[in-house]
C-alpha cells in the first residue's frame, strides 16, 4: 500500500510538471504564420512548414522607446507576435525606457514570470503578494541588478535616477499578455458600473466618474 501511494505520488509530481504554461514544443521550431489554409494550429498560432523558415522567422530589431508620454515610460515588447518563431517556445522580453521619473505603472502578466535586469540609470521597483497579506515587496536596483516579479502578481518600475533609465525583460510565455491596473478598472470598454467601483474602493461616487473620464494610456 505504501508503495502504491509512494508511486502515485510521484506520478502526480511529473504531472504537475508537465502542465507548463506554455507546452513544451515536440519538434525544433514551429514558425507562427497568419495564412490559416497552409499550417498546423499549435498553442494559438498556425505553424508554417519548417522547411520553409529563413532566418527572418527568429529576428526583431529593437529601437529606443519613445517616453514622450505622460507616464514618461515606453514599454517594446519582443513577444511571438514581433518574432513568429517564439511560437511554442516558452519565452519572450520586452525593452522598458524610462525618462527621468518615467513610471511602468502597476501592472500583471497572467502567463507570465518576469526577470529584469537595469541596463542604466537606477529603478525603484516592487510587487505586491496575492491576498490576503497583500505584502509590498520593494528594491532600488542599479545598473546590472535583477530582479524577479512572481508571475500574476502586480508590480511596478519607477525612475528614481536623474537621468533616464533602460531595462530588459525576461518573460517565461511566448505571450505573456499585460493587465495595467488603473485601464482595467477605470478605463475597460463598457466601463464598470460606478455602482461596483465605488463600494469596492469606498469613495464617492464624483472621484470614480473622474477617474473613468480620464485618458489612460497604454505604454506598451
Amino acid at each position: 500500500m505504501k508503495s502504491s501511494y509512494l508511486i502515485l505520488t510521484a506520478f502526480m509530481a511529473l504531472a504537475s510538471c508537465a502542465l507548463a504554461f506554455d507546452p513544451s514544443p515536440l519538434q525544433d521550431f514551429c514558425v507562427a504564420i497568419n495564412d490559416t489554409n497552409n499550417g498546423v494550429f499549435v498553442n494559438g498560432k498556425f505553424c508554417k512548414d519548417p522547411k520553409l523558415a529563413t532566418a527572418n522567422d527568429f529576428f526583431f530589431s529593437v529601437k529606443e522607446g519613445n517616453t514622450s508620454n505622460s507616464l514618461g515610460s515606453k514599454v517594446t515588447p519582443v513577444a511571438v507576435n514581433e518574432i513568429l518563431g517564439l511560437n511554442t517556445l516558452g519565452i519572450s522580453l520586452a525593452r522598458i525606457d524610462f525618462a527621468p521619473r518615467g513610471l511602468n505603472p502597476p501592472h500583471t502578466h497572467p502567463r507570465a514570470t518576469e526577470i529584469l535586469i537595469v541596463l542604466e540609470g537606477t529603478l525603484y521597483v516592487g510587487f505586491v503578494t496575492s491576498n490576503p497579506q497583500n505584502r509590498l515587496i520593494t528594491k532600488v536596483l542599479n545598473k546590472g541588478d535583477v530582479f524577479v516579479f512572481p508571475i500574476g502578481l502586480i508590480h511596478f518600475q519607477l525612475n528614481v535616477g536623474y537621468g533616464n533609465a533602460l531595462a530588459m525583460a525576461g518573460l517565461s510565455s511566448q505571450n505573456p499578455g499585460v493587465i495595467t491596473v488603473a485601464n482595467a478598472v477605470f478605463g475597460s470598454n463598457p466601463k464598470i458600473s460606478s455602482d461596483v467601483l465605488t463600494k469596492a474602493f469606498q469613495v464617492d461616487n464624483k472621484i470614480v466618474d473622474n477617474l473613468q473620464k480620464q485618458f489612460w494610456l497604454d505604454n506598451n
